[in-house]
């Protein structure tokens, strides 16, 4: 009996339970090279029983390396499962996107083959077949709420692509959760069609709903139910500090400065944040702004958006994923919930991430990157244009669409050897996630950008004037004058580039440990 009620009160469709069983159970349904589709978007409302099982008959019976998968969900997942299974070196494909140490080092070593793909195209695209040679799926592993009398699935914390993808399982296991309240009523599903069949999606304001509480699912096709009690293990967030409380202080007086301009309501329009201490943070910061009657349409709600809430500045919030911290986020969810369910929509991912709903809605969208250029071109997936972090996720999928498109970022890191030793304005990115026709605006703590009408050497001034940390503002500048000098020279101007220099700052990082050049010209080796 758990404090949220019993399996069988939850699970409504009474046929099913005769197929209850234990995780450990499960383990015969599961063969090397399967692909296996699971609930769960950014470490919410993933399965945690059956992985967790099959971790542990993995490590007890020293198949590791033997008893690998291909593992397709809507996001990340918690590190219990699959940050746990790189490290078995279970998976041998994983898409598309992922967190954890473990399955990151596995990826850069070549142990993991991982796809990177915007999220939204990636939940369309799923549905298409793309990924698998027959198109469907081994075992969908799904966590939910509640089974309705009819086979509807409420799911819980996320919907990630079940809502697309589960009819192409052809076996899948229910886990049901009853060790959280029950979200059922909080999904908006709408189940869509293929081209040349598809109808638009009628959302008209971030509170829109279109569709039903439930995911259908085929009752023939469940071949165990599960029990777990287990909770996400959401991700850990850095407190607000100087740098993100400045980055969101410029943002609020741009804001202000819009709707002054007549280019913003006083509501402002739909928020979009990205993953991330950072996009954490800074909506942290505008919680205490002076915006009030706020919506937001996004792909995840973490836990400053509850500061909103509760600061009475947000109305209602849609999203794929309640993302909130293991602690203290999702108790201060669960102890306030008769403030937040009501407010709250979770979506499948190919209508939160869908390029319809957020042009038609004039969404504001903040991510952060790892790196920017002088151009406005960005990077967030690969550190040093090969080491992948976690993969591009839903940004583009909101600065391409976007009412406003901005990136937020720290102007300088550090490194093992120099506090600013990472200068996070560079030349000429290392990787190109995002190119510059979909920024507007480029925000450090050091000031905000507004690049929207700009050529693209006054964009470049205006970055390294607005953006760049001190310690490299005259570096830049320097490398822009000559980048200018010889490409005009040569009427190859319009974007100036030096290709044997454009990269010696990251270079310069990987042999000394710091982006400070001492010289730009091509003679010097680096700052020796």
């Amino acid at each position: 009996m758990s404090d949220f009620g019993t399996l069988e009160s939850r699970v409504r469709r009474k046929s099913l339970l005769s197929k209850v069983c234990k995780a450990e159970d499960t383990i015969k349904y599961f063969q090397a090279g399967q692909n296996l589709l699971w609930s769960g978007f950014t470490p919410a409302g993933y399965p945690k029983e059956v992985p967790i099982a099959l971790a542990n008959h993995v490590k007890a019976n020293n198949l590791q390396g033997k008893m690998k998968f291909n593992l397709f969900i809507g996001a990340s997942v918690g590190a219990e499962t699959e940050n746990v299974w790189a490290e078995l070196d279970m998976i041998d494909r994983r898409w598309p996107y992922q967190t954890g140490k473990n399955i990151a080092a596995g990826i850069n070593a070549g142990r993991i083959r991982m796809g990177d793909k915007h999220l939204g195209l990636f939940a369309q695209d799923i549905s298409y077949g793309f990924y698998t040679e027959n198109g469907r799926y081994d075992i969908g592993i799904i966590e939910v709420s509640a089974i309705t009398e009819d086979c509807g699935l409420a799911l819980t914390t996320s919907c990630g692509i079940v809502a697309e993808a589960i009819n192409l399982c052809d076996k899948i296991i229910i886990e049901v959760n009853t060790g959280q309240p029950s979200f059922e009523g909080m999904h908006d599903i709408h189940m869509q069609q293929k081209p040349p069949h598809r109808a638009p999606f009628l959302i008209t304001e971030a509170g829109s709903r279109i569709g039903t509480p439930y995911v259908p699912c085929d009752p023939d096709k469940i071949i165990a139910v599960v029990e777990s009690k287990r909770r996400d293990k959401g991700r850990a967030f850095a407190d607000e500090d100087d740098t993100s409380a400045a980055i969101a202080g410029h943002i609020m007086d741009f804001f202000t400065h819009e709707i002054k301009k007549g280019r913003l309501p006083e509501n402002l329009l739909p928020l979009q944040s990205g993953v991330g201490s950072i996009a954490n943070a800074v909506i942290g910061g505008l919680a205490k702004g002076p915006f009030s009657d706020l919506t937001v349409f996004t792909e995840v709600l973490q836990d400053t958006m509850l500061d909103f809430f509760d600061g009475g500045n947000l109305k209602v919030a849609s999203a794929c994923s309640l993302s909130l911290s293991e602690d203290p986020g999702f108790p201060r969810f669960f102890d306030n919930w008769e403030k937040y369910f009501d407010k709250i929509i979770l979506r499948p991912l190919s209508i939160s991430n869908a390029p319809e709903p957020i042009r038609r809605l004039g969404c504001i969208a903040m991510n952060t990157p790892v790196e920017i250029d002088i151009f406005a071109h960005a990077n967030s997936t690969l550190v040093g244009g090969t080491r992948m972090i976690n993969g591009i996720g839903g940004s583009g999928d909101y600065l391409r669409n976007g009412y406003l498109k901005m990136m937020h970022t720290p102007s300088a890191r550090p490194s093992k050897t120099d506090p600013t030793g990472i200068s996070c304005v560079v030349p000429h990115c290392s990787h190109i996630d995002h190119t510059e026709h979909d920024l507007d605006c480029v925000i450090t703590e050091q000031g905000l950008a507004d690049l929207r009408g700009l050529a693209p050497k006054d964009r470049a001034r205006k970055i390294i004037e607005k953006c760049a940390h001190p310690d490299y503002k005259d570096q830049l500048t320097e490398y822009l004058k000559i980048a200018e000098k010889e490409c005009l020279a040569k009427g190859v101007g319009h974007e100036p580039q030096l290709w044997d220099r454009a990269f010696k700052m990251h270079l310069n990082l990987a042999q000394n440990g710091t982006m400070k050049v001492k010289n730009w010209d091509v003679k010097v080796d680096l700052c020796e």
